[in-house]
């Protein structure tokens, strides 16, 4: 992962000066580089001796970090990671583009491995995580939406790049393609655990304990599991409430605190924890054809962080 860093800070690199500053903002801003440990851990465990998988590792680290400065954009968010958002500080066109910059690095990356698998892998990831993104500008705010639907755009924003770092390490060791198809299976249902995870902390205190604020989804009208499970739970009065703060915008101070309260009574925090621990599980099954070793231990260490940080 040190050797990971070195690229991710060597291809953030630019002679216009801006490009490195904006990404740093967001590199430097103590991500936990889960996905690139991913791709790490999959392609030593599956005995690969080369250095093709830094590069892949940095260039998923790339297409994350593009995500977050278009979601910022997209989202109108002033905080990302406890402090302003590069959009705050260089505005919404500086951070698309460097956004941009950063996925042509993440491709020029690919390229440098010679692997077509892994183009293919990761190109792909790249093409369903936009969908994503469109899929939940379609449901934003909207209050009808449903737990399958809501699925549906996590498995595209949020797992697609999981599985794709999963699957890749693999690739890069030319394991079969049942190996792949293991390492895919555990990214993605460890991505989806991840993002419910994500959900109930931003109606839980412990998000603060993270170093996050609470209600930041709420503020957005984002609609997540917690609020989808208290919305459907709840009575005509709480619906009429859950459309107002969440479809009309209309949020006065104490409508946070309600909101919390809201999906507490309903058990939508408990019940968005136990979907995420289910995808722990499947996660975890997916890793037991591959032998015992530091990496397969690693791996399923990763699960159980994810899920953890809910406690």
């Amino acid at each position: 992962m040190a050797r990971v860093n070195e690229a991710i800070l060597a291809r953030a690199h630019s002679d216009v000066e801006m490009i490195p500053d904006v990404a740093h903002h967001l590199i430097d801003s103590g991500g936990k580089r889960l996905r690139p440990m991913l791709t790490v851990a999959a392609a030593q465990m599956c005995g690969y001796r080369g250095d093709h998988h830094i590069k892949l590792a940095a260039a998923v680290e790339f297409m994350h970090t593009a995500t977050l400065l278009h979601d910022d954009v997209v989202d109108e968010s002033e905080l990302r990671r406890g402090k302003k958002a590069a959009r705050m500080l260089w505005g919404n066109q500086a951070s698309v583009l460097v956004g941009d910059y950063l996925l042509g690095q993440a491709f020029k990356m690919m390229v440098e491995t010679r692997s077509l698998d892994a183009l293919r892998i990761l190109s792909h990831a790249a093409a369903v995580i936009a969908e994503g993104e469109v899929l939940q500008l379609a449901a934003q705010k909207d209050t009808s939406t449903t737990e399958d639907a809501y699925l549906r755009i996590i498995d595209a924003k949020t797992a697609a790049l999981f599985s794709a770092a999963g699957e890749v390490g693999a690739a890069i060791a030319e394991h079969p393609r049942a190996e792949q198809q293991a390492l895919q299976s555990y990214g993605r249902n460890l991505g989806l655990a991840f993002q419910l995870i994500d959900d109930a902390l931003d109606y839980s205190g412990k998000q603060a304990l993270l170093g996050k604020s609470v209600g930041d989804d709420f503020r957005e009208g984002k609609i997540t599991l917690p609020v989808v499970l208290a919305y459907r739970r709840g009575d005509e009065e709480e619906r009429a409430f859950w459309a107002r703060v969440l479809q009309d915008g209309q949020q006065a101070e104490d409508d946070l605190p309600h909101a919390i309260s809201l999906i507490e009574t309903h058990g939508a925090i408990d019940d968005t924890i136990e979907r995420a621990r289910h995808y722990g599980a499947i996660a975890r099954e997916a890793l037991a054809i591959f032998p015992d070793s530091d990496h397969k231990h690693a791996l399923v260490k990763a699960v159980d962080f994810c899920i953890d940080r809910a406690y």
